[in-house]
């Protein structure tokens, strides 16, 4: 197709997202969106943004592209306690896009925004003359003073995690057809696939870390280096049982295969699980209340004083990662 038979700007919007907005967004028709928070409620708002092969390759589906950008915000907004309420997306289309790619991008969107009560307010669409290039600021909301902070963690709370870890690196890993990977299943590959390619936020878990966590943050660069960012914001340390972290049993047989890939279980990013820190008089309700919301929950150790980075206890051994989490500059 050529660009002159392209919709303009007006008519993409109203064809592809307009049937995908929200109450607020008002149709896509004004310059703005309208939210009205619930009275006695803080906005909590975040932003990432997703660029062809930094955080998705050429070849992933437009619909899991799409997934995956709301999902990495509705994890951001989960961890901090706060309930979905809209989101923002940009979108710069590089000069080869289609219809087609659009229309499967939309409706994935479109399956996203409803499967986490996430709606579409509005946003802004341009022609980029670079990489495809996509950003999601999402709004949450939670009650006045109860954001879940990361930097509020004490001593001698219980270290928790969500669903299990490292199964989206290992999924991303898979693409080079590694060696390991011969003896997998096709349902383990699928699995860990799947992972990397569809995150799935814990916003159903924000009321139970509003109600028991000290402190929270998600799993987006790695267990190892994100646990050590909020560690180290809380101005404390932690003592973590490497065998109590929670791994699918795909990763467990990709591990078994290739012991060297639990270093990149417990480092690789895109997990999107809730890592956080709990009182531990308060440790089995929260247990009863993720559990009343489907979610796993995984004791995994416990914050301890110092400055040091977390220790990783494998068997008779103690390990520090240093790698840190990923960084873009």
């Amino acid at each position: 197709m050529s660009s002159k038979e392209r919709p303009g700007e007006d008519s993409l919007i109203a064809r592809f997202f307009a049937p995908i907005a929200g109450e607020g967004g008002l149709g896509l028709k004004d310059d703005a969106a309208r939210l009205t928070p619930k009275p006695g409620h803080d906005l909590v708002l975040t932003v990432d943004a997703l660029v062809e092969h930094v955080h998705f390759l050429p070849e992933d589906a437009p619909g899991s592209i799409a997934r995956k950008a709301l999902g990495v915000n509705v994890s951001d907004l989960a961890a901090k306690g706060a309930d979905p309420a809209g989101f923002l997306l940009s979108l710069a289309l590089p000069g080869d896009w289609t219809e087609n790619w659009l229309a499967d991008f939309a409706a994935g969107l479109g399956e996203a925004s409803r499967d986490f009560s996430c709606p579409l307010l509005g946003g802004d669409t341009v022609k980029a003359r670079g990489p495809l290039t996509l950003s999601v600021t999402a709004v949450g909301e939670v009650p006045a003073g109860r954001m879940v902070r990361r930097t509020t963690a004490q001593v001698g709370d219980i270290i928790c995690v969500t669903g299990t870890i490292g199964d989206a690196a290992l999924g991303l890993t898979l693409r080079s057809a590694p060696a390991w990977a011969e003896g997998l299943s096709p349902e383990d590959k699928a699995h860990l696939a799947d992972r990397y390619l569809h995150p799935r936020p814990r916003h159903r878990l924000a009321a139970a870390l509003r109600n028991h966590a000290s402190a929270a943050m998600d799993v987006s660069d790695g267990l190892a280096g994100d646990l050590a960012k909020m560690m180290r914001a809380s101005g404390v340390s932690a003592l973590i049982e490497a065998d109590q972290v929670p791994l699918s049993a795909a990763a467990v047989r990709a591990v078994q295969a290739s012991p060297d890939l639990l270093d990149l279980a417990l480092t690789g990013g895109d997990d999107y699980e809730i890592l956080c820190s709990v009182p531990e008089k308060n440790l089995d309700s929260f247990r009863k209340e993720a559990d009343s919301v489907g979610i796993t929950l995984s004791v995994i150790g416990r914050v301890v004083s110092g400055q040091d980075l977390p220790v990783f206890r494998m068997n008779d051994l103690e390990r520090r990662y240093d790698v840190g989490s990923y960084q873009h500059f």
